[in-house]
């Protein structure tokens, strides 16, 4: 044990009381009279006092032990029986998300929204220590959620997500635009953005390098991520007669990505299904283990437990005292 601390250090003022009630205790003892009257002493000459008389104070003495005991006590006294250095695994990372209706494509199950959602909850969950935030575009982008440590709110507004929900198109400058600047005032030694996307840029005032550009000057890491299989994806269209689907053409600007990643210091990969998809952010989760905040922490261990224990046994024998050797008769 490196020391004794106590986490409500204030309470123990309350042992200023003691030496107030011994003074009173004391004052009372000279103020007591005798209550029975005899004619001399001369009979009670020679004889000693026992015991029982110089212990008369005892039940008192422990009973402010009992008090003195029950402040240590309520101010809970702690001991640093070891330290540690505890690192802090934490970055500022903003998931930049396609939502586009190309997304609804099938080849990936359910569909490419539901399951880049689905992997990136996941992945949230695995990194309890960052800041995180989600960007979502279509024909425009807007901020679904900033940087946050609380990601029980950050998954349930990523389960709110739907396709629709702005203009429909595929912006991706502006997508990372936006999220670059939800990142450029971060102080956190690395900030990584995670664009995701399974078309061609077609909306947006910015062009996609021009916004790899600001986040390379913000130092910004950004890991491109093109979603959609080989080929041709089946793809659901709505018709008076029910839902049809239809093969469409996959196609992804894997230049453009490839150029964002490789002008920030990220990577780009492709996911083609499910488990591919998986596997990209199980690699991003690796690259972005970076120790950030390394602190010395106390280990405290509980100690009042012995102080209380030793409390309830001053007052068994202070009590059993008074009920025994030091009882009145009535």
């Amino acid at each position: 044990m490196s020391g004794l601390h106590y986490a409500y250090p204030q309470v123990l003022y309350f042992c200023l009381l003691i030496p107030i009630m011994a003074g009173w205790y004391i004052f009372r003892q000279l103020k007591t009279t005798p209550t029975i009257q005899i004619s001399g002493i001369q009979p009670f000459k020679g004889r000693t006092p026992t015991w029982k008389n110089y212990l008369r104070h005892l039940p008192f003495v422990l009973r402010q032990a009992v008090f003195a005991l029950l402040i240590i006590v309520a101010a809970r006294p702690q001991s640093s029986n070891s330290w540690e250095n505890v690192t802090t695994e934490g970055i500022d990372i903003i998931i930049s998300l396609d939502i586009s209706g190309s997304m609804l494509a099938e080849d990936f199950k359910p569909n490419r929204l539901e399951a880049s959602k689905s992997v990136a909850m996941e992945f949230i969950s695995g990194r309890p220590d960052d800041r995180m935030g989600l960007v979502v575009f279509s024909g425009e982008a807007f901020t679904q959620c900033p940087l946050t440590t609380d990601h029980a709110v950050l998954m349930n507004l990523f389960q709110g997500i739907q396709s629709g929900i702005i203009e429909d198109g595929t912006a991706i400058g502006l997508g990372l635009a936006t999220s670059v600047s939800r990142l450029k005032d971060s102080d956190a030694r690395s900030k990584v953005i995670i664009l995701l996307t399974d078309g061609m840029n077609n909306r947006g005032e910015i062009a996609p390098v021009t916004a790899a550009e600001i986040a390379k000057t913000y130092g910004i890491r950004v890991y491109t991520v093109g979603v959609g299989t080989l080929g041709t994806a089946p793809y659901p269209f709505r018709t008076p007669f029910g839902v049809q689907y239809q093969n469409i053409k996959v196609e992804i600007d894997e230049g453009v990505l490839q150029e964002i990643s490789g002008m920030t210091g990220g990577k780009y990969f492709r996911a083609t299904n499910n488990q591919k998809l998986k596997e990209i952010y199980q690699e991003i989760d690796k690259l972005e283990k970076s120790r950030i905040d390394v602190k010395e922490i106390n280990t405290k261990t509980e100690e009042f437990q012995k102080f209380l224990f030793l409390a309830l046994l001053l007052l068994a024998m202070e009590i059993g005292l008074r009920l025994t050797f030091f009882k009145r008769n009535p």
